[in-house]
């Protein structure tokens, strides 16, 4: 909102969002109009931060007390935020028969239509938790993207990142994770590469 109002009035605050964005924000609070709104909009914003600052370190506590979230925390690229709201979700790991029905249980398994002679197979149906969804691609993609050690779940995926792309990769990968993390409560065990 503040860079759409500083357009508005021809000025271009450049990238970012820190401190340094909000000084140079403030040196348009000078021009007639829209220094008052800037001004309001920056203490606005401030007032955000602190609060997203503060649930963010209740989250962490609860994840570190949680026996759940530190088992699912051993799964390189599963930070606090996924491993809480998976956790969660599933709830009691007992309620599923096979952890392969937990992907599905997410969504993330392809949809299928069969009729006749007909048969053919799309794209994820989307069903379940959409934020858990969205929180298992980012750890999908932080395994592919940025973690340092070669495991066996890794390579898998860069296997399908080859033939079919990265998108596709990370989707599959998600849907892998959902099953293994289910495993890994079920079991009461850790992650091993």
């Amino acid at each position: 909102m503040i860079r759409g109002i500083c357009a508005t009035f021809g000025f271009k605050p450049g990238p970012g969002q820190g401190k340094s964005f909000i000084d140079r924000v403030m040196t348009a609070a000078d021009i007639p109009g829209l220094g008052q709104s800037i001004t309001a909009l920056v203490a606005a914003r401030a007032g955000l931060v602190e609060q997203i600052k503060q649930l963010d370190r209740v989250l962490r506590e609860f994840a570190h007390q949680s026996s759940a979230c530190r088992q699912l925390m051993s799964i390189p690229g599963v930070g606090v935020q996924t491993s809480a709201a998976f956790a969660a979700a599933i709830d009691q790991a007992d309620r599923f028969r096979q952890s392969r029905t937990v992907g599905a249980y997410f969504g993330l398994v392809p949809r299928r239509h069969q009729s006749g002679e007909i048969d053919w197979t799309g794209r994820i149906t989307k069903q379940g938790d959409s934020m858990v969804r969205k929180l298992l691609y980012e750890a999908a993609n932080s395994i592919l993207t940025r973690s340092r050690g070669n495991f066996a779940l890794k390579t898998w995926s860069q296997k399908i990142a080859k033939r079919r792309g990265l998108r596709k990769a990370r989707v599959a990968l998600a849907g892998r994770l959902a099953v293994i993390m289910h495993a890994m409560l079920r079991d009461g065990t850790l992650f091993e590469a």
